[in-house]
């Protein structure tokens, strides 16, 4: 009996003892956040999937693990074919798919800490129709499986000065109150950790990549604020950094301080907040206001101090970008072709040169050859990582956290001579980029409305991709930051100026190649002459995207044009930073006009 089968065999005899008939495992922990520490990664422990979305449904015979379209090829990798079936999280959702797999009456396991409370509302009105519970529970049958989880790591957070927020902890909260106050609410769950570390001007130091506090808190329309968090992660001075009307308690306090807000209105994001959270709340008698987390917007809308960190940060991020890009060329003309794990290393250790630099901002996508297919591939996942091979392409999707901002940059590399084909599809997709890049819009436009922009090209020959064109980025915080969007599915926020988001289309042939065109840009307005107010993007983004992949016959005039204005903003930014004759030369070279 593998690991993985030991795992689900006792499972499922906790699930006998309680009378349950299904099990639901997210990848998801408390604090809903993306990157979740080892100890609470469930999903991963009971079936062996390390990809950032998808569930497990367990039922007393049979198992099935639920992705979305980045891991269809990867799921297949990691996850035994024996133990599981394999479904689409979004075209075939797991509280439907257990309608038609249980019988009337048959109770359904979830733990209310790990989902949200849409999520659970709706899940719950879904099985109720095939005539199946939905049980609550905080006896998380996983944490009582695993005997070895590792301890949680915890240590105290990060004072990050006004220097770098443009703003004061007591400012941020007054703002945000007021207009509580205004709506005639009580109080807000300000659930989202980074929404906290946001509020309170601090960052987190517990979890690889991801530099949130881990906590959530109750701002009062007073301006008060409650946060709950473990006692180690509050750091000396922390009283005087955030000022007065600041009360730290455990999180074990919560239930019972949630508990005593009977007759009050709470705003709490069913989205974005757990299930635990606001059932409490409810239960306790107070009047939830269904409404999104009211630190998103001014978190997403950053001010003139973030947004000049950002671009600072982005100038530094360049010159390590830069000199590996540099550097793998001098590889690959030397015939020295190193594998995915060397040079995601190596790209590593050019950023860690740099000031104020605290880690990578997520794990760095490194790809050759077919792995770039996978679009969320990690060479970490897989036994023997993959080299570059002539004739090919190499995708590296990377980023760093700094103190001023956070990076994420993918570029496509091309590795000796490229295929025609591969340089068509390349340029279907940069064509893609630069339509959104020099899109201008008025206010109230969202990302939905602009993703067909960075699709239209591949649409027209007849391809796509799985998955959205672009996320919000943080400042000193998550590199997938909410509520801003492009992608098709509908998002209801629109676009501000100071919104970070990336610009990212992409194309992957299964078993052959993948391709992806990634800048990081701010949203700013626009000089117009006309009466309406536009906006448009700015790159923050520095680095050059690869000649050799251009198929010049696919280009427009204005695309050339955009092509040469981008690499010679990158050489008159970029150039006089770099110490090395070598990568100066390199940039000379990679930034000449088409």
């Amino acid at each position: 009996m593998t690991v993985i089968a030991e795992r689900l065999a006792g499972v499922r005899r906790l699930m006998a003892e309680a009378g349950y008939d299904a099990l639901i495992v997210p990848r998801a922990d408390e604090y809903l956040g993306e990157y979740i520490p080892a100890h609470n990664e469930r999903l991963y422990w009971v079936s062996g999937f390390t990809g950032s979305a998808g569930a497990v449904v367990v039922l007393p015979e049979r198992a099935a693990i639920f992705v979305d379209g980045r891991y269809t090829v990867q799921v297949r990798n990691e996850v035994d074919k024996e133990l599981f079936e394999y479904h689409h999280l979004i075209e075939e959702p797991h509280a439907g798919w257990l309608v038609k797999q249980l019988d009337s009456g048959a109770r359904v396991a979830c733990d209310p800490r790990m989902h949200s409370l849409s999520w659970f509302q709706a899940t719950r009105r879904t099985l109720e129709k095939g005539g199946l519970e939905l049980v609550a529970t905080t006896d998380n049958l996983i944490d009582r499986s695993w005997h070895d989880r590792p301890e949680p790591a915890i240590s105290p957070a990060l004072l990050l000065g006004e220097e770098f927020t443009g703003s004061s902890s007591a400012a941020k909260r007054q703002r945000i109150a007021a207009d509580l106050a205004q709506q005639g609410a009580d109080a807000a769950l300000v659930f989202a950790a980074d929404s906290v570390s946001w509020l309170l001007n601090v960052r987190g130091t517990d979890i690889p990549c991801l530099p949130i506090l881990q906590s959530f808190a109750l701002l009062e329309s007073s301006g008060e604020v409650t946060v709950f968090v473990e006692p180690g992660r509050v750091p000396e001075g922390f009283a005087a950094h955030v000022g007065e009307g600041v009360r730290t308690l455990p999180e074990t306090a919560a239930e019972e301080f949630l508990s005593g807000y009977g007759g009050k209105k709470v705003v709490a994001d069913p989205d974005s907040a757990n299930a635990w959270t606001q059932l409490t709340l409810a239960a306790g008698g107070a009047e939830l206001v269904a409404a999104p987390d009211p630190v998103l917007l001014p978190k997403a809308a950053k001010n003139a101090v973030e947004v000049a960190g950002a671009r600072s940060a982005h100038r530094r991020d360049a010159i390590a970008a830069v000199r590996f890009l540099a550097w793998l060329d001098a590889e690959v003309a030397a015939g020295r072709l190193h594998d995915e794990a060397a040079l995601a290393d190596r790209l590593g250790a050019f950023r860690d040169e740099g000031e104020q630099y605290h880690g990578p901002s997520f794990d760095t996508i490194s790809a050759a050859g077919p792995n770039a297919a996978m679009c969320h591939y990690n060479h970490l996942n897989v036994p023997r990582p993959g080299a570059v091979s002539l004739g090919s392409v190499y995708l590296v999707d990377s980023g760093g956290q700094y103190s001023d901002g956070t990076t994420d940059i993918t570029r496509t590399v091309a590795i000796g001579e490229p295929p025609a084909e591969i340089r068509r599809m390349f340029t279907l997709v940069l064509k893609g980029h630069i339509a959104l890049d020099q899109a201008r819009f008025p206010a109230g436009t969202t990302g939905s409305q602009l993703d067909v922009l960075a699709r239209q090209f591949l649409w027209q020959e007849g391809f796509d991709y799985d998955h959205g064109t672009g996320h919000g980025v943080g400042a000193f915080l998550s590199v997938h930051e909410a509520p801003q969007r492009i992608a098709k599915a509908h998002n209801p926020f629109a676009l501000l100026p100071g919104m970070i988001v990336s610009n990212e289309p992409g194309y992957y042939r299964d078993e052959g190649f993948g391709i992806r065109c990634e800048n990081l840009v701010v949203v700013r307005e626009a000089e117009t002459a006309g009466e309406t107010p536009m906006y448009e993007f700015e790159a923050l983004t520095l680095v050059p995207f690869d000649r050799r992949l251009l198929d010049l016959e696919l280009l427009t005039a204005v695309e050339r044009a955009w092509i040469d204005d981008y690499h010679a903003l990158v050489a008159r930014e970029i150039g006089p930073l770099l110490a090395s004759a070598e990568d100066r030369g390199w940039l000379e070279q990679a930034t000449r006009p088409l």
